[in-house]
């Protein structure tokens, strides 16, 4: 029997009702992460890579090599692939110990986590225990933290209360949402945690998305840092961010949500996509090549047009170019046109103290200023 000190298991959701529905459940228990000194991730870095509890450190008992070297010796002669995984696991463990561990007091709590919770998760946390220090195992591993996950985000989204904001490409979104953080509103910045602005052009320079996984543990981590009394602002998003996908029940929430928004000058939008873009201003060859699959939609004629502003490097009008040809109509085609906004608001995205000011006034009205017309 496994003691109950020794394994802790997870919370999964069961609803979505009340300010504990990410927190708690009759079924299973789990201390937050947060309350440990250290989290160990215990696989393989290539699996730490797709996935894993954010905030934990990846100390492997095997490395990737290691870790294919003992499974293929596995499938012709299990012992010597127990001998072998030993051999690596006590050297990489005692490197781990040295660079690692040694920092930390006799106080020291940390948790453990491998694939399902076994033996990887096993020889880690009896050598803790035998220094002395306080350890748990994840009962289940990443397979079961990655399933609540997942229970999470299928209900999680509905226990909050979203303000959503609105408008043309290059109207300051991202800016107004940043804004409102810094002034202590609770905010989800979805095209930061996907690493992704959500069009043809929106690959963050030197940064890659993550994997799909990956953004569902940071989304469901922050989402349990929100509380559910407190208005949650996000911006309106289609249903994929580059090629990540938004779980369906948080983009259901969002496209019916109050909204708000903002409304900008070409000319101001074009100055902010100059702010936003500078790798197109410097390579506008680059942008028109990366919008080429919009060829067949905005005809051969105008993609041409781009091409030679491109060519010219007259990146102002290259930019009002797409702007007015592709992403407006696109915008105005879409669900949230003018008329579904509960609030609108003209300013400038470039000018910074209208951006605080703006901030400032929308965090104090009222969810009640913020209703849909047809639910008033």
């Amino acid at each position: 029997m496994i003691e109950a000190k020794s394994v802790i298991g997870l919370r999964l959701l069961e609803d979505a009702v009340g300010s504990n529905c990410l927190r708690q459940s009759p079924s299973f228990r789990v201390d937050d992460f947060q309350n440990y000194s250290l989290v160990i991730d215990a696989r393989a870095p290539r699996e730490y890579e797709e996935d894993h509890i954010p905030g934990s450190v990846n100390l492997p008992v095997v490395d990737d090599a290691q870790f294919a070297e003992v499974g293929t010796l596995y499938t012709s002669n299990p012992h010597k692939a127990y001998l072998l995984g030993a051999q690596y696991s006590l050297g990489n463990i005692a490197s781990h110990l040295a660079s690692r561990i040694s920092h930390y007091g006799r106080d020291a709590r940390f948790l453990v986590y491998c694939f399902r919770g076994g033996k990887r998760s096993r020889v880690w946390a009896d050598t803790l225990r035998n220094i002395g220090y306080r350890t748990d195992v994840l009962h289940g591993g990443w397979k079961a933290y990655r399933a609540w996950v997942r229970s999470g985000l299928d209900v999680g989204p509905s226990a909050f209360r979203y303000r959503v904001i609105s408008g043309l490409t290059g109207c300051g979104k991202t800016l107004l949402l940043a804004a409102l953080r810094d002034r202590g509103e609770q905010t989800l910045d979805l095209e930061g945690m996907a690493a992704h602005r959500g069009s043809l052009i929106g690959a963050f320079p030197n940064r890659s998305q993550p994997s799909q996984k990956s953004f569902d543990s940071e989304l469901f981590a922050q989402l349990r840092a929100l509380d559910p009394s407190k208005p949650v602002w996000v911006e309106a998003e289609s249903k994929k961010i580059g090629r990540i996908q938004i779980p369906p029940s948080l983009h259901q929430a969002i496209v019916t949500s109050p909204t708000i928004e903002l409304l900008s000058s070409v000319r101001a939008r074009v100055n902010l996509l100059k702010l936003s873009y500078p790798n197109f201003v410097h390579e506008p060859t680059s942008m028109v090549q990366q919008l080429a699959p919009l060829k067949a939609l905005v005809g051969g004629a105008e993609y041409k047009c781009w091409q030679l502003l491109a060519g010219e490097a007259n990146v102002d009008a290259l930019f009002e170019r797409v702007l007015v040809t592709h992403y407006d109509p696109s915008y105005t085609r879409s669900a949230r046109r003018q008329s579904d906004s509960n609030v609108q608001i003209a300013w400038d995205p470039t000018d910074s103290a209208e951006v605080a000011s703006t901030a400032s006034a929308l965090a104090q009205l009222t969810d009640d200023q913020f209703k849909r017309p047809e639910s008033a």
